[in-house]
């Protein structure tokens, strides 16, 4: 019942697994912030036992209810294809802020759980918390973590969004989905900052999406010829893959991509002031870069292509 109203609520798909400690998961998670793969990012350290464990963010959790959410527009694409000096933003933020978006439909989904349950106790979550998002997509079946490192699922790619209910019920649980990346590697020859330096393992310190949302100093000189436009974010490893060749189109009006962040030349986004970029991005994850940090990235981007 739960899955059937997270499909009537505009999700894809949900799955669900048992709540409890991910050891492999943790491991993996430990070698790569040893590494230093994680950059700047110092809030990845914080909390490991909470982000390992969701007994220990939400105590007395017994399940992990994780959802899909498709935000793809093939209209995105055509609109970029015919423009394509113009500076890009990531398809997930071109439309409304995720984070909104989800989290309304993860509380109606909560509401419904805890009714028909006769009470529920636990959280929602989107990409806001020590939640560990792409590794309980694939415990409950809800897609495989492709090369890229993004969760891939037959039939939609990885174009969407992952949000959990953490909760006190239990449920019948999802076994883990089979890898169909094969022997194709895409994605990793593609990223053109090497980020994506074996299958399965990306050092985001190096990736276009880290250098333009997450890095609050200067983007690395080294990076001037690599940054393929990219102001906001970066699609590239998406792109590339077969699985994402035939996505299908959100059907959430939300997501819906702005006519008013796509197509501007250069020269638009040099002369955007702080009033304008309030305007244009009032409720759109583009936020997360800051107005300092887009006009940074904006300055990067001039003297390598124009």
């Amino acid at each position: 019942m739960v899955r059937e109203k997270a499909l009537e609520l505009g999700f894809e798909a949900a799955g669900f697994s048992r709540a409890e400690k991910m050891d492999q998961e943790a491991q993996r998670l430990e070698d790569w912030l040893n590494k230093g793969h994680h950059g700047t990012m110092s809030w990845m350290e914080n909390h490991f036992d909470k982000r390992i464990d969701p007994r220990k963010l939400v105590p007395g959790a017994k399940s992990v209810v994780s959802v899909i959410c498709n935000y793809y527009n093939r209209g995105a694409d055509e609109i970029q294809q015919q423009n394509p000096d113009s500076p890009k933003i990531a398809k997930y933020a071109l439309g409304e802020d995720y984070h909104f978006v989800l989290k309304d439909k993860l509380y109606e989904l909560f509401e419904y759980t805890s009714q028909i349950n006769g009470g529920l106790e636990g959280r929602v979550f989107v990409d806001s918390a020590p939640v560990m998002d792409k590794a309980w997509a694939t415990r409950s079946g809800l897609g495989w973590l492709g090369k890229n490192t993004n969760v891939l699922r037959k039939g939609m790619g990885s174009w969407f969004f992952i949000g959990e209910m953490i909760v006190d019920a239990v449920f019948d649980y999802d076994g883990p989905a089979a890898d169909h990346c094969g022997s194709c590697t895409k994605c990793i020859d593609a990223c053109p900052t090497d980020a994506l330096y074996e299958p399965y393992k990306i050092d985001a310190a190096k990736c276009i999406s880290y250098l333009t949302i997450e890095l609050r100093d200067a983007i690395p000189e080294h990076f001037r010829e690599n940054m393929e436009n990219w102001m906001f974010g970066c699609d590239i490893c998406q792109d590339v893959c077969p699985w994402n060749r035939r996505a299908p189109d959100t059907q959430i009006d939300r997501l819906m991509p702005s006519g008013e962040l796509m197509g501007k030349s250069i020269d638009f986004w040099e002369e955007i002031n702080l009033d304008l970029y309030r305007e244009l991005f009032r409720r759109s994850a583009v936020k997360r870069t800051k107005f300092e940090g887009l006009k940074r990235n904006i300055s990067f981007l001039k003297p390598n292509n124009f």
